[in-house]
């Protein structure tokens, strides 16, 4: 088993679990540790929990409550990949008013969670500028919705509702080449993280981590634009930690790589000739 943790905070941590068991393999006994929802990515295992027994496929949620002993099987197939949100009780309540809908162990692959789950295996390839931990509460939600038969209302938003949403959109962009979180924004707003990303996401249209990286694609096309510094020098300052990953989101904002951006911005008309035939830049 390779154990991958890809995001940790004391109320959200997010694992990246691949199992190369092969069928045939005895099970051994485990405990959850913590209220937890695993997306199977892909593979198929069997989950035996409380006296009773599931096959889960690509697709399927294991759902997992502290406490409860559980044992995975492999007799169908060779290995799984799951995503796993790990949650702590506070996030739990907030969300679900309790951790009552646990009790479910295993979620069928269902559409309302699919999308969410593959969304969360977009952000670990880099394709999508969401926060993975922005993902787990999504995710968590339509859990929620799906299991209760009750969807979530639309937040009552008033004048101190916007007025947070605005100052926690300042403190982002004047921190934003720091590593920032969903935890320290919603923080600095004073409101636990499920509450402050749904608040953010609609007083302002984006998630908090697509503020942050915006913020730091703005930042960069100036600089990009009016500054003599190598390319990765720049990454590293507008809050880019991978070169790699500030080219390939940079060049999905823009439709051109930062190298052509640049010379672009300095007037070279064989590239912006080219862009306006592609029908890219208007």
């Amino acid at each position: 088993m390779a154990v991958t943790t890809v995001h940790q905070q004391p109320s959200l941590s997010v694992v990246d679990y691949r199992c190369t068991a092969a069928p045939g393999e005895p099970p051994f006994t485990e405990v959850h540790g913590a209220y937890s929802m695993a997306y199977v990515r892909s593979g198929s295992f069997g989950y035996r929990s409380r006296g009773r027994a599931y096959e889960l496929v690509a697709g399927s949620v294991l759902v997992g409550r502290p406490g409860d002993e559980y044992e995975c099987t492999h007799d169908h197939a060779h290995g799984d990949r799951c995503l796993s949100f790990q949650l702590d009780r506070a996030l739990v309540d907030a969300i679900a008013g309790g951790g009552e809908l646990w009790q479910v162990s295993c979620v069928p692959p269902l559409p309302e969670l699919m999308v969410v789950g593959e969304l969360g295996q977009a952000v670990l390839d880099g394709e999508s500028d969401v926060g993975i931990d922005e993902v787990g509460l999504w995710l968590t939600t339509r859990f929620v919705e799906v299991a209760s038969g009750q969807a979530f209302e639309a937040p009552r938003i008033g004048a101190r509702d916007r007025r947070r949403a605005v100052h926690a959109a300042l403190w982002i962009d004047e921190h934003a080449r720091e590593a920032i979180n969903l935890d320290d924004a919603a923080r600095e707003a004073g409101l636990s993280e499920f509450h402050f990303l749904r608040l953010f996401t609609a007083v302002l249209g984006v998630t908090p981590k697509q503020y942050v990286i915006r913020s730091r694609l703005r930042r960069a096309a100036r600089l990009l634009a009016e500054d003599e510094r190598q390319i990765t020098d720049i990454a590293y300052e507008v809050g880019f930690g991978d070169l790699s990953n500030f080219v390939r989101t940079f060049h999905r904002a823009a439709g051109v790589s930062p190298r052509r951006f640049r010379q672009m911005s300095r007037g070279d008309r064989k590239v912006l000739q080219g862009q306006l035939a592609r029908g890219l830049v208007t």
